[in-house]
């Protein structure tokens, strides 16, 4: 296959944009592209979308163009004022995102067109025997030398919801920014606050390398593998203050997208506790308080969602085969007459309004929470379309090995419904 423009697509000058713009990506990349490369690109393509709505302010043009061995970015806006690497300060907080750009590409560049300029950026897959794994780069978390410090001690850990909570927290934290910018001159000191205390975590905190293969991501995402016992942070003392602001601002993202008042999904209630502990632990353990280990506060009911789910479940609700619909807050909003049998139900009253995870052994429950957030946030979603083998739980509280396919259906609106298909 020769070089072909997989994208080409205008976006408007909506926080919303960055989502769709890695959901693009994501749909257009090969089956074959690396998790590496994947992620790298919708990271770096975050960053130089929420840079063009922060200083462009204007639509975007967003084109993804393969190669045999690689793929390459441009987004056009309507500014004429180019990014320029430079030394930005800590309290910079968008010029540590293109410091992150330089880090997770091959090659990035900006030059001027007729309407603006173009930002692009180019990725290798595989990537070249010179390049540097991310485990040897100099992090930038860090403390310096001679610095003062405290050591953070973090229990039973779940490594895929931190990396489900990273994604999704900045998503919400550049939606937020986006919201400020205009009206607080504090918003771009806290956003990088914020993202300071995030990168601590991001590169101290294991991250889980499941890989893309359905059936063996079903294998390993259980408890206890998808957790560490043990992890340890070392911050500097002036670093502490950072987690503080990190959990005031998502407490304010994670509130105004319940409010609908955020294009972000509203948070799922264990990856909003998850981060509460995290913060809490710091401020705590700084304090000369002693650890406490994460519990997951499994069972809550689903956050609310202001926005009306314009869906119709009747095709569900009447079909002959075994469905079941959750909508993107992981409640159940259709099943039909076959699924209630063969999960022992007798009334769709009785799984209707539930959360999914209530048919999920407790083990598949990070992964089952993970998975939905990472989906909501980027498009990753490597089970969808493919039908795996899984154990599910029956009305009597057994289980019950079935095979399941689950299909997405993002609406028009934004929100979005799984529809599985449950084969006995």
């Amino acid at each position: 296959m020769g070089t072909q423009v997989a994208v080409d697509q205008m976006l408007p000058a909506l926080p919303s944009s960055a989502g769709e713009a890695r959901r693009l990506l994501r749909d257009a990349l090969p089956g074959d592209a690396s998790e590496e490369a994947t992620d790298a690109a919708a990271l770096a393509l975050s960053e130089i979308v929420t840079n063009a709505l922060v200083h462009a302010g204007t639509p975007m043009r967003l084109r993804v163009i393969l190669a045999p061995q690689s793929v390459r970015v441009e987004l056009a806006d309507g500014s004429d004022h180019l990014p320029l690497p430079r030394d930005y300060s800590r309290a910079a907080g968008t010029g540590r995102g293109l410091h992150m750009v330089t880090e997770v590409v091959d090659q990035w560049g900006a030059h001027h067109d007729e309407e603006g300029k173009v930002v692009w950026f180019e990725i290798a897959d595989p990537p070249p025997d010179d390049a540097q794994d991310t485990a040897e780069r100099v992090s930038t978390a860090q403390p310096s030398a001679g610095a003062s410090t405290v050591h953070i001690e973090l229990g039973n850990v779940p490594l895929l919801m931190h990396a489900a909570w990273q994604e999704h927290a900045s998503g919400l934290l550049r939606e937020l920014l986006l919201a400020r910018l205009d009206e607080d001159p504090t918003a771009l000191d806290e956003h990088a606050a914020a993202s300071a205390a995030m990168s601590v975590l991001f590169e101290q905190v294991p991250a889980p390398d499941l890989g893309e293969d359905p059936e063996a991501i079903m294998a390993a995402a259980v408890e206890p593998q998808v957790s560490a016992e043990q992890v340890s942070l070392v911050l500097s003392t002036d670093a502490v203050s950072d987690f503080d602001v990190l959990d005031q601002m998502m407490e304010t993202s994670v509130r105004l997208a319940a409010e609908g008042r955020l294009f972000s999904p509203p948070t799922q209630p264990e990856i909003a506790g998850f981060r509460r502990w995290l913060c809490a632990q710091v401020r705590r353990q700084s304090a000369g308080g002693a650890p406490e280990a994460w519990t997951a506060p499994i069972g809550n009911p689903p956050p609310p969602d202001p926005r009306t789910l314009h869906w119709d479940p009747a095709p569900v609700d009447s079909s002959t085969r075994a469905l079941i619909a959750a909508d993107d807050t992981d409640q159940i909003v259709a099943v039909s007459p076959s699924a209630l049998t063969l999960l022992g139900y007798e009334d769709p009253g009785q799984l209707v309004g539930s959360r999914l995870i209530c048919i999920i052994p407790t083990r598949y429950h990070q992964a089952h929470i993970a998975g939905l957030t990472l989906h909501l946030a980027s498009g990753r979603g490597p089970l969808l379309g493919n039908q795996v083998t899984v154990p599910v739980l029956r009305a009597d509280r057994s289980e019950q090995v079935i095979g399941l396919r689950i299909e997405a259906r993002h609406l028009a609106d934004g929100r979005a419904v799984f529809v599985a298909e449950l084969f006995d």
